[in-house]
């Protein structure tokens, strides 16, 4: 079923998976609102995509603040009238202090990262919610290590498990309201997020560990994310979907 005319809102939209996210869907003639922190990529981006002839609009957002993002979403619903979708994809990683042990991770780092990525995430769900009238569908980014752990990485671990607990919590409350919140977990997708990751650690990119043996092309990732948000997963609530190329299994 077609996503032609729904008002769907992307967060994390000026790169990776989000800038893939916002030029398909553009592509499938949503309407789109498009956040991110990322100025010039993301006007960069709102330009590309108006010209293609797609309804968007775009704004610098903080998701870690409350305000910001309620401004945002008020925004969106007063130029499209309507709030149909939201793909909360905005997540950081962290840095090279967060490449700590356990007793050592520093307080700063663990509130950034909790903060983008938990609190963040919090932040979306509070002002989009009420701004669902008829029905709708929520798709969070987790992240394969929501499903794991991993070594010296605990507070990206934790804020990833807590995306797929927030998952599961909205969409036991959301379904009597027609509203559907699923995310999905992606292991290595070649953005610049994972690529800062393996510089930040000083590994190789060895996947032999993936059943298919290689990082997914970030274009890979935006048709599950439709698919979540259309009417052909009209049964689906609270569902956390790997998509790792076999990390998991």
């Amino acid at each position: 079923m077609s996503l032609k005319d729904k008002v769907i809102i992307i967060t994390g939209a000026a790169s990776g998976i989000g800038l893939e996210t916002s030029k398909h869907l553009a592509a499938k003639e949503a309407k789109l609102s498009l956040a991110d922190l990322q100025e010039k990529p993301l006007k960069e981006l709102e330009a590309e995509l108006q010209k293609s002839g797609a309804q968007v609009f775009a704004a610098v957002v903080d998701v870690t603040d409350r305000k910001q993002v309620e401004d945002w979403i008020a925004a969106t619903v007063q130029k499209f009238g309507k709030l149909d979708g939201a793909a909360n994809l905005a997540g950081v990683i962290g840095n090279q202090n967060n490449i700590a042990k356990v007793e050592e991770i520093d307080d700063d780092d663990w509130d950034f990262i909790m903060g983008v990525n938990t609190k963040g995430l919090l932040n979306c769900l509070r002002a989009e919610i009420p701004n669902f009238n008829n029905g709708g569908a929520i798709v969070n980014a987790a992240s394969i290590l929501g499903l794991m752990g991993s070594r010296k990485n605990i507070a990206y671990v934790a804020s990833k498990h807590a995306v797929v607990g927030m998952t599961r919590a909205a969409a036991k409350e959301l379904g009597e309201r027609n509203i559907r919140c699923n995310c999905f977990c992606p292991g290595p997708i070649d953005t610049p997020m994972f690529r800062q990751s393996a510089a930040i650690r000083g590994t190789k990119l060895d996947l032999s560990h993936l059943a298919l043996n290689r990082a997914a092309a970030p274009s890979e990732v935006p048709p599950l994310i439709e698919f979540l948000l259309s009417e052909n997963s009209s049964f689906i609530t609270g569902n956390v979907v790997p998509i790792d190329g076999g990390w998991y299994c």
